[in-house]
């Protein structure tokens, strides 16, 4: 049996993956004044604000290590307020000020330039997708059990 192919490794494939549409997100976001790890907190909170710092860590899948530093910057760019919790001083609520949400509307062209970036099939992408989310999903269930 010979060692495993580079471009064989479904590993390697999504990281490349990532690592490109990363990249493609960034003239894009450049113009907002957002990073992509910052415009996934905001996605987030467009959908479902407010919530607390835990329910943002819970839906990007990041620990409060990596999270909170993003929240600082966004509360320092005006986008966002951090508060704790009145009857539970270890949550902490966050969120959009009138400038996060003014942001959405200026946001909204940003998955549509993306996808304007490749000659790709939507439906193929959003099957792609689709199958990302189930083994994501498979993959965080087995771990935390």
């Amino acid at each position: 049996m010979s060692a495993p192919r580079l471009d064989e490794q479904l590993c390697f494939a999504l990281y490349s993956a990532s690592r490109a549409v990363t990249a493609a997100y960034r003239p894009i976001l450049d113009e907002l004044n957002l990073t992509y790890p910052q415009y996934l907190v905001l996605l987030v909170l467009w959908e479902e604000e407010p919530c607390t710092v835990g329910h943002l860590g819970r839906r990007l899948h990041l620990d409060s290590g990596t999270l909170s530093p993003l929240l600082k910057r966004l509360e320092g760019a005006g986008l966002v307020r951090r508060e704790r919790s009145a009857d539970d001083e270890r949550r902490v609520g966050v969120t959009l000020t009138a400038a996060g949400r003014a942001l959405e509307q200026r946001a909204a062209c940003v998955p549509e330039r993306l996808l304007g970036s490749t000659d790709v099939p939507a439906a193929d992408l959003m099957a792609l997708r689709e199958a990302l989310n189930l083994i994501t999903a498979e993959l965080h269930a087995r771990n935390t059990t």
